[in-house]
C-alpha cells in the first residue's frame, strides 16, 4: 500500500522462469502503481514488446501514464530503485506527496 487515504497502491508480481532470449535474466516481472480507480499510473514489466518490436518478443520496458519505453534491466535492486523513483514522481505530480 502506498497511499491509504488516497487509495493509490502498488502491485509486485515476480516469478522465476527459464532464461530465454526474451527474458535472459530468468524473471517474469510486473511492478505497477495504481490510482484510486485501479488505473495503472506507472509500471515496469517484461510482458510484451515495445515500439517497432511491438509484434515481436517480450522485452523489458516501463510504463508511465500512457507512455511505454524500453527499459534496460540490469539487476533486481536497480529495477526496484527505478520503480520507486517513478512512483514518487507520479505521486508528486498528482499532489499526493510533496
Amino acid at each position: 500500500m502506498v497511499d491509504p487515504q488516497g487509495g493509490h497502491w502498488v502491485r509486485f508480481a515476480v516469478r522465476r522462469v527459464p532464461a530465454t532470449p526474451a527474458k535472459p535474466h530468468g524473471l517474469d516481472y510486473s511492478l505497477t502503481l495504481h490510482g484510486p480507480s485501479g488505473e495503472r499510473l506507472a509500471g515496469f514489466d517484461n510482458a510484451h514488446s515495445v515500439g517497432k518490436r511491438r509484434a515481436g518478443a517480450a522485452q523489458d520496458h516501463r510504463h508511465r501514464l500512457r507512455t511505454v519505453r524500453p527499459y534496460q534491466y540490469a539487476d533486481a535492486a536497480s529495477l526496484i530503485t527505478g520503480f520507486w523513483t517513478a512512483v514518487d514522481s507520479v505521486l508528486r505530480e498528482r499532489g499526493v506527496i510533496k
